[in-house]
């Protein structure tokens, strides 16, 4: 299927790395789960993918018919679900992932504050924008270097 780069994403990262059985058993459950959401009867033309065994992300191209709030609360009690199945959090917005070589990562806010004093995350480092809003942002803006993404306004002034 072919997605229209305006298609709504939504990224939840999980706490911790997925090991490739439950990224396996999550993916599963994640087709399945798309292949029936459905809004006001009318059914979206959706996918999800695991990304680095670590990010979830779910796509709906609106152009079939558009996401409502009630199939949105049925795609973050389906994700409430897959956390407490797998024993993760995916919805800890202060959980930042960054890159460390080949290697993503994360960590807690006040770790990732203390690592930017540190020196260990710098303005060049990698880190994941996970408020992308469509397709065409998952491609371009989701990893980008610190400096040019919104982590910078809060955490600029402890660059060391």
């Amino acid at each position: 299927m072919h997605f229209s780069e305006n298609s709504r994403v939504w990224v939840y990262q999980s706490d911790r790395e997925l090991t490739d059985n439950e990224a396996l058993q999550i993916k599963v459950l994640l087709d399945n789960f798309t292949t029936g959401w459905t809004a006001h009867n009318n059914q979206l033309k959706a996918k999800a993918e695991i990304r680095y065994n670590r990010f979830i992300v779910l796509i709906v191209d609106e152009s079939q018919a558009g996401a409502s709030g009630c199939s949105i609360d049925k795609s973050v009690h389906f994700m409430q679900q897959i956390e407490a199945q797998f024993g993760i959090n995916l919805f800890d917005r202060f959980n930042l992932a960054y890159r460390q070589g080949s290697e993503v990562l994360s960590a807690p806010r006040a770790q990732f504050e203390e690592l930017l004093k540190q020196g260990d995350i710098n303005t060049d480092t990698i880190v994941f924008n996970n408020l992308v809003q469509n397709l065409t942002e998952l491609e371009n803006k989701w990893e980008v270097p610190f400096k040019n993404s919104w982590h910078i306004q809060l955490f600029g002034n402890l660059v060391a």
